[in-house]
């Protein structure tokens, strides 16, 4: 079998569409015209320190190693192949910044990241369909879940492990002192002034943007709540 072949076998086998070379050399110029990107990579000098210090590497098959070669190398069909896949396994813990070369494979795959949501592709969109109920609720009232929400029949798709949390909530607000872990009231009120310039944020700054190409739905209802916030307060954007 052919290298494209096989490429094209390996692609299919991960559930998503080939697309043309130049469509993958377009999204991996995207990468590198980042401000970030001069100061993420440096080349690789396979040492593997990267991988012995990165938690995702222990339960996956991650390899911030392969981040960095595939990047310094320009190899653009592995790019689009990694950004399909790998990036999402990466825990931004950014472990890696031990490497001795001065690489930051994290930084370079939160460039990846942003780039992947930019662009609509469908390995962003299942990574993040999980967390559009709380990024509504982080961008609607400005904090996150707290445990009260943490209920099996609101959040089906998170695993046993969130009816674990459910029923055993008092002995978790017992372990964990702070109030807001005691209540949905104590400490998840956020005022109006606030919310208007989170919203102005992430407006300025593409996140909603980013969230449009995720979810278009989402995107609607946010706008619509933070455009109603921000008329109260006179502001237009």
């Amino acid at each position: 079998m052919s290298q494209t072949g096989a490429l094209y076998k390996a692609e299919a086998v991960a559930g998503y569409a080939d697309v043309p070379l130049e469509e993958k050399q377009r999204l991996f110029d995207e990468v590198k015209a980042d401000m970030r990107f001069p100061d993420y990579i440096y080349g690789c000098y396979e040492c593997g320190i990267c991988v012995a210090v990165c938690p995702s590497a222990r339960f996956y098959d991650f390899s911030p190693r392969r981040i960095a070669q595939a990047v310094a190398r320009e190899d653009a069909e592995l790019v689009y192949q990694q950004m399909q896949e790998d990036i999402w396994e990466c825990s931004q813990c950014f472990s890696c910044l031990r490497c001795p070369r001065g690489n930051n494979p994290g930084g370079i795959i939160t460039i990846m990241r942003e780039v992947s949501i930019n662009n609509g592709l469908a390995s962003a969109r299942e990574a993040l369909e999980g967390y559009t109920r709380i990024i509504y609720k982080i961008m609607s009232t400005g904090t996150q879940v707290s445990p009260d929400m943490l209920q099996p029949d609101a959040f089906p798709d998170w695993g046993p492990e969130v009816k674990d949390v459910s029923d055993k909530l008092e002995l978790w607000r017992r372990a964990l002192p702070p109030e807001t872990h005691h209540t949905t009231t104590t400490g998840w009120e956020v005022s109006d002034k606030t919310l208007v310039e989170l919203y102005l944020i992430w407006h300025k700054t593409g996140a909603l943007k980013m969230i449009e190409e995720v979810d278009e739905g989402l995107h609607m209802i946010l706008e619509e709540v933070m455009e109603e916030r921000l008329e109260e307060e006179g502001i237009e954007v």
